[in-house]
């Protein structure tokens, strides 16, 4: 068990500096970009911490119960939660494999805004989407947090058809920046490791929609991500981070 303390650990400089960049102002989106420019361009103070948080056993263990691995095969870590101003920071982490994965399968928005930043690997190819009277492809739209009783639950909201708006390539030294009214799915260029540091603001509207095709079944549980898991990824996060950064 490594010294270092959790109090340390959150009054690092990287996450107290960017809750100065985000503000009191309700962590709007345009400070949201501005902080995932600041990581663009000076990654260091986030590496820094990020490494930290390796040589604690009780953060390892506080982050790696808050986190999950998504269906579609990639780890979302929950780095950070800060309540004043409110905002989160996040590391979506696709392992290495012999395919490309197929990422985010089901069309979808978000109840916060968020940024984004390749801090690792090739980059990422979004496709965003909007619903049309004509043309495109049926979808079956559900609601996700309509049902107080169960937030987690997806309601069944109707018919739809969806046709691609446009296909953004983010690569790796680049910004993406998303609102609540974007919808679209995310998977990364290559087979390669890819790591994205996401910066989460605080939630804008009580529900959001996902969509999927007909006959696809819409119960697609998280998986445990265990304390070993996120060991291993960040290590192997930092350890390609070094290695690109010195080619």
């Amino acid at each position: 068990m490594s010294t270092t303390s959790l109090t340390a650990l959150d009054d690092h400089r990287f996450p107290r500096g960017l809750a100065e960049t985000l503000g009191r102002d309700g962590a709007a989106l345009s400070n949201l970009e501005k902080a995932a420019w600041e990581i663009r361009v000076e990654p260091r103070p986030f590496v820094s911490w990020l490494a930290g948080l390796l040589t604690n056993d009780a953060k390892v263990a506080e982050i790696a119960g808050r986190s999950y691995w998504h269906p579609n095969g990639f780890a979302k870590l929950v780095l950070h939660t800060s309540a004043e101003p409110e905002f989160r920071i996040r590391l979506h982490v696709w392992p290495e494999s012999d395919v490309v994965s197929p990422g985010e399968s089901n069309p979808h928005s978000h109840r916060w805004e968020f940024a984004s930043h390749i801090l690792v690997g090739t980059g990422m190819h979004m496709v965003e989407f909007t619903e049309v009277a004509d043309g495109g492809k049926p979808f079956r739209r559900y609601r996700y947090g309509a049902d107080p009783a169960h937030p987690a639950a997806l309601v069944t909201d109707g018919e739809v058809r969806l046709k691609r708006h446009r296909s953004p390539h983010v690569v790796r030294g680049e910004v993406y920046s998303c609102d609540t009214d974007v919808v679209h799915t995310v998977r990364p260029i290559d087979a390669g490791l890819t790591a994205t540091v996401v910066i989460q603001g605080p939630r804008r509207t009580p529900a959001t929609v996902v969509y999927c095709e007909p006959g696809e079944s819409d119960d697609q549980p998280n998986g445990v991500l265990s304390e070993a898991d996120f060991r291993r990824l960040v290590t192997a996060v930092l350890a390609a981070f070094k290695s690109e950064a010195a080619s």
